[in-house]
């Protein structure tokens, strides 16, 4: 090798490693950077009043993601997200990769509020933790509140409330939320409550709680005797004390409630929680629907008439739990252009952690996750 070529190499090899060291340098910056131009918006609803944008791009918004309700084991989010918090990390990723954009996690009043009059900060700087976390992720979060799915976590105190200082106590939690988490751009929405109810008629002191399905609690009751008030006017009281609690220190994240699909004003079963009556102050609704064998038109009509409102309708909570698969999609191609969103369920499990599936409810969680997979990339 020619001199002029030895010296012209040695340059080069000089300028790669400059290039490399320059590159080292500036990686965390860049990442920053990326990070940055990742940043969430908040969502808002769109001109139409039927769809959702991010806040700032006006990009459209359609929800698509999981109830992270509880794991594999049936144990609620709080408790372990602070002796497993890896575990958590690695949920929120498999919800990314699956390609979710929403997650809906529960928050449980008794975790929250052990004592009258007392937010735990604990649970508090978990839950910025888990803003964080969504933030890194690219997940917007359904915060859902004043759970009480475990009865045995449910503070003695806070049964044995009457019906305004319960209220005033579920205020007080919704403040305090909405207080540590208000500056996020993860933030998609509060909902106030998990199926909530007005009882049809005089409880017993302190039967707040729906019977269980699985060992959980998910209907609660925010009245247990209307008196000679209407159901829904009741219900309208309670959403607005609640979102004026929220609205004291968060102006800008959207609000719904966790509505059951018989909160419709027909005849049978009804919630008191009629849609047209009482979803002034709400941003947008949620029906919890499950689409049954054989009756897909009823859950069409259900959908509708969620939909006939004027605001933007969420199917906050479906899975094939009473139907076939197949009806099962065509439950979500016909529900397509009455919704919003749709937001189904993960309960700590990957398709590959899934196959081969072991039982009859891992092969429907499998083949929903695949669904779930399938459409995101469409």
């Amino acid at each position: 090798m020619r001199p002029a070529d030895v010296l012209l190499t040695r340059t080069r090899r000089k300028l790669l490693v400059l290039a490399a060291l320059i590159a080292w340098t500036i990686l965390p910056l860049g990442a920053a950077n990326s990070q940055t131009k990742r940043a969430l918006e908040p969502i808002v609803v769109d001109a139409s009043g039927r769809g959702f944008v991010q806040s700032v791009s006006q990009r459209p918004f359609r929800p698509w993601g999981f109830n992270y309700d509880h794991d594999a084991e049936g144990r609620l989010l709080e408790d372990y997200w602070h002796t497993e918090w890896p575990l958590v990390e690695s949920h929120f990723r498999k919800m990314r990769l699956l390609g979710a954009n929403v997650v809906r996690i529960h928050l449980q009043f008794g975790r929250f509020c052990p004592e009258p009059g007392m937010v735990a900060d604990k649970e508090l700087d978990r839950l910025e933790e888990l803003v964080a976390l969504s933030e890194r992720e690219g997940l917007y979060l359904d915060l859902t509140g004043l759970g009480c799915y475990h009865k045995a976590d449910v503070p003695a105190w806070y049964d044995a409330l009457d019906e305004g200082d319960r209220w005033k106590a579920q205020a007080e939690f919704w403040t305090a939320i909405a207080q540590r988490v208000a500056k996020s751009g993860a933030i998609f929405c509060y909902d106030l409550m998990n199926e909530p109810v007005v009882s049809g008629g005089k409880r017993p002191a302190g039967d707040w709680l729906g019977p269980p399905f699985a060992g959980k609690h998910f209907v609660q009751f925010v009245a247990l005797d209307p008196h000679s008030r209407p159901r829904p006017d009741v219900a309208r009281e309670w959403i607005e004390t609640l979102v004026s609690a929220i609205r004291k220190v968060d102006d800008k994240h959207l609000i719904t409630v966790g509505m059951v699909d018989w909160s419709l004003d027909r005849p049978g079963l009804t919630s008191g929680f009629v849609p047209s009556k009482v979803s002034a102050k709400l941003d947008f609704l949620c029906v919890h629907l499950y689409p049954e064998t054989g009756k897909l038109a009823e859950a069409q009509e259900t959908l509708l008439l969620f939909a006939d409102v004027g605001k933007p309708v969420v199917i906050e909570e479906t899975f094939p739990l009473k139907s076939g698969f197949e009806e099962f999609e065509m439950f979500l191609d016909q529900s397509a252009e009455k919704s919003a969103g749709v937001i189904g369920f993960f309960w700590g499990e990957s398709p590959d952690d899934l196959r081969p599936p072991k039982s009859i409810g891992q092969a429907i969680t499998l083949q929903w996750l695949e669904l779930f997979e399938r459409r995101a990339k469409k």
